[in-house]
């Protein structure tokens, strides 16, 4: 069957959410449909709190019902396919929509399978990974199991990945937690990243550079994660040395945190939407589709350089929104989106560091103080106040 929407919407997450309900705010006539195929919405940021034993994850996930516009109609479906050119898109269900104006967010893709060996030993082995709704738990277990004498290793990969910090997150609370146990430097905690530095920004970086010496984590650059062999804890690691010469490495493990490999989602890649490298192409300033003009795009999907996090959508949002009516409205786009992004770095239990930053890299600090130290009452902002302002606010379209 055929529909046809003033506006499609393709993702019910936080930036799809987020942009319905603000534009709706702005003028109720407006049709809006949003394709999401998920019953299940998710406060994902929380995940890490919950891998380090701290917080509930039913509070992270209500029905996706619960959270779509009410003068919105929800698409309970997955694109297939777009066709831009003729504004019509099709869902796996076999329906066509056309479109006078799309938002296109649909979150990121992880690619489990990219990794040997790991789908078969997630959630068993001690292998786990709080990007995961059903993993997170297990993450706190397996942090528990680990005796003196075992190793605990976390990883980060070396693709573009949601909420960057979050690997070195789950890194300080377990390690925090050995200390709190008196167990600092019986257990050895391990971090592998495939990065080249701790931290891209140098204010940041020198603090947890302290964090790292304080709880005695070994820092291991370079190194990807290949391959899993969960019933013998062995990990194989890709090494690119400053030469680019390659090399593999294997090491034994007791507890293993994976970060997957996250790429655009396959439907978003194979699209003409798509840049060379398969994410939505935008300007990276106005949001606008770079070659289809009523096609605007947010959130991770993107090919915007910055910081994938919800807090860059929570500013992306407004950007997306204004420039929307004017086109709509055969106006300038006059709004610009600066690369703000954020990361509530977790450091410890009761400590935090919040890292705010733009596209050039440049601190962009909310609160008028040194957010580099570590700080209780911005684990206060990160535990308590983002999850209320993010189920009570920022879906509703008032934030």
């Amino acid at each position: 069957m055929s529909f046809k929407h003033q506006i499609i919407i393709v993702g019910g997450g936080n930036a799809g959410i987020s942009v319905a309900a603000k534009l709706l705010k702005k003028n109720s006539a407006l049709d809006i449909a949003i394709i999401e195929p998920s019953e299940k919405h998710y406060y994902q940021p929380a995940w890490t709190l919950v891998g380090g034993g701290t917080f509930n994850i039913e509070d992270t996930r209500r029905d996706e019902s619960s959270v779509i516009p009410s003068k919105a109609r929800w698409i309970k479906d997955a694109v297939s396919s777009f066709e831009p050119d003729q504004n019509r898109l099709t869902t796996k269900e076999g329906n066509t929509y056309t479109y006078d104006y799309l938002v296109v967010a649909p979150g990121i893709q992880l690619n489990w399978h990219l990794v040997k060996g790991l789908p078969e030993t997630l959630g068993k082995n001690n292998v786990t990974s709080n990007y995961s709704f059903d993993l997170a738990p297990y993450t706190f277990e397996s942090i528990k199991a680990m005796k003196p004498g075992m190793t605990a290793l976390f990883t980060s990969p070396s693709t573009t990945l949601k909420c960057g910090g979050a690997p070195q997150k789950i890194t300080y609370l377990a390690a925090d937690y050995y200390r709190k146990h008196d167990l600092i430097g019986k257990i050895k905690v391990e971090f592998c990243t495939a990065g080249k530095v701790i931290f891209g920004i140098k204010k940041y970086a020198v603090q947890l550079q302290k964090v790292v010496d304080k709880l005695q984590v070994q820092m291991n650059y370079r190194h990807d994660l290949i391959a899993v062999d969960g019933p013998n804890k062995m990990a194989t690691f890709k090494l690119t040395d400053e030469n680019g010469t390659i090399t593999e490495v294997t090491k034994h493990f007791d507890m293993l945190h994976v970060t997957p490999p996250q790429s655009a989602p396959d439907f978003i890649a194979k699209s003409p939407l798509a840049n060379d490298k398969g994410w939505v192409e935008v300007d990276k300033y106005t949001l606008q589709h770079t070659r289809y003009k009523n096609i605007f795009g947010l959130g991770d999907a993107t090919s915007t350089p910055n910081g994938k996090t919800g807090a860059a959508v929570r500013k992306q949002s407004p950007v997306l929104i204004q420039n929307l009516l004017s086109f709509m409205n055969n106006k300038e786009l006059k709004a610009k989106y600066n690369g703000y992004s954020s990361c509530p770095i977790v450091v410890g239990y009761g400590k935090l560091i919040l890292a705010e930053f733009d596209y050039d890299n440049t601190p962009k600090e909310t609160f008028p103080f040194d957010q580099s130290k570590p700080r209780w009452s911005m684990w206060i902002l990160k535990k308590y106040i983002l999850p209320w302002l993010y189920w009570n606010k920022i879906l509703k379209g008032s934030m």
